[in-house]
């Protein structure tokens, strides 16, 4: 039997896969309110979804009119993202990638780069993968990284310990060179939630917005 003090499965392909194959449709199938607010008033062009999930994100993205590339380790939800997208008439707007955000290498230059929510229970180089989404953005472009400040009141065990760096630990992580970059907005945000059970709760979400100089 597994200890509350860790997931079943440690394999990053393995438990993402197990995750979204046994479950049905796991998550609500609306974009991230903190995407809609930061990125309502960019002019669209290229963007690039890291750990696009079921592809809520990426298909309202496109339909704001961005290219969108998605990438995401587990088959099942890009399969549904697929099928979200057609059903939306956006289908040839979204590139969806299959790949383990540990070793891919996003190549060419992104006019907004986005990571929302993307925390990982098993082992996850969550800072080095920022670091090349950071390498990604080209000039004058946006990186979004949005995370949970800290855990739900209904989080497991293993959850509850982990540690939720804030937007400065964040930005201080990227390496970023002084000067090429402007803080639009660095800062904890509520949000309103519903738990497992359909309890109300107001979470803060962390939100990392950076402006790529030209």
């Amino acid at each position: 039997m597994t200890s509350a003090h860790e997931p079943a499965l440690t394999d990053p392909a393995e438990f993402w896969e197990d995750r979204y194959r046994s479950r049905g449709q796991v998550w609500s199938g609306r974009p991230n309110a903190a995407l809609e607010r930061e990125v309502a008033d960019l002019h669209p062009g290229t963007a690039l979804e890291l750990g696009s999930g079921e592809g809520a994100d990426a298909v309202w993205l496109a339909q704001q009119g961005w290219s969108v590339t998605a990438v995401d380790i587990s088959p099942t939800a890009l399969a549904l993202g697929r099928s979200t997208a057609e059903a939306a008439g956006v289908a040839d707007r979204i590139a969806w990638i299959e790949a383990d955000l540990a070793a891919w290498e996003p190549s060419g230059g992104f006019d907004l780069v986005t990571a929302t929510f993307l925390h990982s229970p098993v082992a996850f180089p969550r800072e080095e993968v920022l670091r090349r989404a950071a390498a990604a953005v080209a000039p004058g472009g946006t990186l979004l990284v949005v995370g949970h400040a800290g855990p739900p009141p209904w989080a497991t065990e293993h959850i509850a310990h982990a540690h939720f760096p804030t937007p400065d630990e964040v930005r201080t992580s990227l390496e970023l060179e002084a000067g090429d970059w402007e803080v639009v907005i660095a800062a904890l945000v509520p949000r309103a939630a519903a738990g497992p059970d359909g309890e109300p709760a107001e979470l803060d979400d962390s939100v990392l917005h950076l402006r790529r100089r030209p």
